[in-house]
């Protein structure tokens, strides 16, 4: 099934609809719509700089998420792994996030402070943000490591769980101490999304554990270089859904599990996270009309067009029961594009409900959400 889904978007893609009509500038910055009730917040939780094992300076990290247009990002430095230690000596492990900080001022750019627990199998790396003090948390015993970080108010995340240094299979596992982790809430949220790997197995813990599902670059060279922005490319991101744009508020929702990841044109995350956004990203703006002739009369061919407003392409199933007349059951809706379906009802609709697969959304292993537009019909005037 995913191999029949993959050709199918390989198909796609390579015959683009000719009736997609492109409305977007150019512009790198990632751009998705808010939801009903909260704000669509873009955010980047997982980076690293010359103060641990990246390959920048924190500045250019928040110059980076500005031409990104992300909303919040967290230099997350690791704790016990510091091989620039002999040219950058770090005796306060909070430097990086003051220096992206003070970057940061006089921008909309939220920095949050972050760390990241580097230990061996178990627990592997875990990403500690919303933390008051980096250097409380240098300490030799890994459990007592996370419960500080827990004392202090963290959000703490499980790091690329199929990272082949520490998972040979790549298999995304729990031990007895990441069970022990979650019981004490010492365990928030897990990456099914790092850098360029995406785990099945991962997203299945995250449902099974109730863990917020998250999706990070895990930077340390350039952002352009590795995830090729120039040519279309885009970094992983994690999209929050807030009340407010504040920590707090940005706290409250990951605790609360509102998140979906945006990775290689894929979106990953609950129906209930997952659904809102995609019907915000698609929207039918104006009623659909039936094709009129040139003798005045009017066809059961219903014109119905698409407003993709969000930065991801959706690659759509047909399951509605209709067919259409310029298309067969795939449907591609390219980003920020208007696409034009001719549906043939057969007989005059006040209204009709069109029902789709939604290939390149996830919701849970080889799961795919189904969701419906419903589409108003134009009252129709005698000529």
């Amino acid at each position: 099934m995913k191999l029949f889904y993959s050709l199918l978007f390989v198909a796609l893609v390579a015959n683009l609809q000719a009736q997609s009509v492109h409305t977007h500038l150019p512009d790198r910055a990632i751009d998705f719509p808010h939801v009903p009730g909260y704000l669509t917040l873009k955010s980047d939780l997982h980076m690293h700089s010359v103060f641990s094992d990246g390959d920048v300076w924190p500045n250019i990290r928040v110059q980076e998420a500005q031409r990104d247009g992300l909303d919040i990002v967290s230099m997350t430095e690791h704790l016990e792994y510091l091989p620039h230690k002999e040219d950058i000596p770090l005796p306060d492990r909070n430097r990086a996030h003051e220096i992206a900080t003070n970057t940061a001022t006089n921008s909309d750019l939220i920095v949050i402070r972050g760390s990241e627990i580097t230990r061996s199998m178990p627990p592997g790396h875990a990403n500690a943000i919303f933390i008051q003090d980096a250097n409380k948390l240098v300490m030799e015993d890994a459990a007592a490591v996370f419960k500080e970080a827990h004392d202090q108010g963290a959000f703490i995340f499980w790091n690329h769980p199929n990272w082949t240094p520490q998972a040979l299979d790549g298999i995304a596992k729990l031990s007895p101490m990441h069970h022990e982790l979650i019981a004490k809430g010492y365990l928030n949220g897990i990456e099914v999304v790092n850098e360029d790997t995406y785990s099945e197995e991962a997203l299945q813990i995250a449902i099974d554990n109730n863990l917020t599902i998250m999706g990070t670059s895990d930077i340390h060279g350039l952002v352009d270089w590795q995830f090729d922005v120039p040519s279309g490319g885009h970094r992983p991101i994690t999209l929050i859904f807030a009340r407010e744009r504040s920590e707090a508020s940005i706290k409250e929702a990951l605790f609360a599990g509102r998140t979906v990841v945006w990775f290689n044109e894929t979106l990953i995350g609950r129906i209930n996270n997952l659904e809102p956004l995609i019907m915000a990203s698609v929207i039918i703006e104006n009623p659909a009309v039936y094709q009129r002739l040139g003798s005045g009369k009017t066809t059961q061919v219903l014109e119905v067009k698409f407003t993709n407003n969000s930065d991801a392409s959706f690659m759509l199933f047909n399951k509605s029961g209709y067919t259409f007349h310029a298309n067969d059951d795939l449907i591609m809706l390219e980003p920020h594009s208007v696409t034009t379906l001719q549906v043939k009802t057969l007989t005059a609709q006040t209204a009709i409900d069109l029902k789709f697969t939604v290939l390149n959304a996830v919701t849970a292993p080889d799961t795919h959400p189904d969701l419906v537009w419903h589409v108003k019909v134009a009252e129709q005037k005698n000529e």
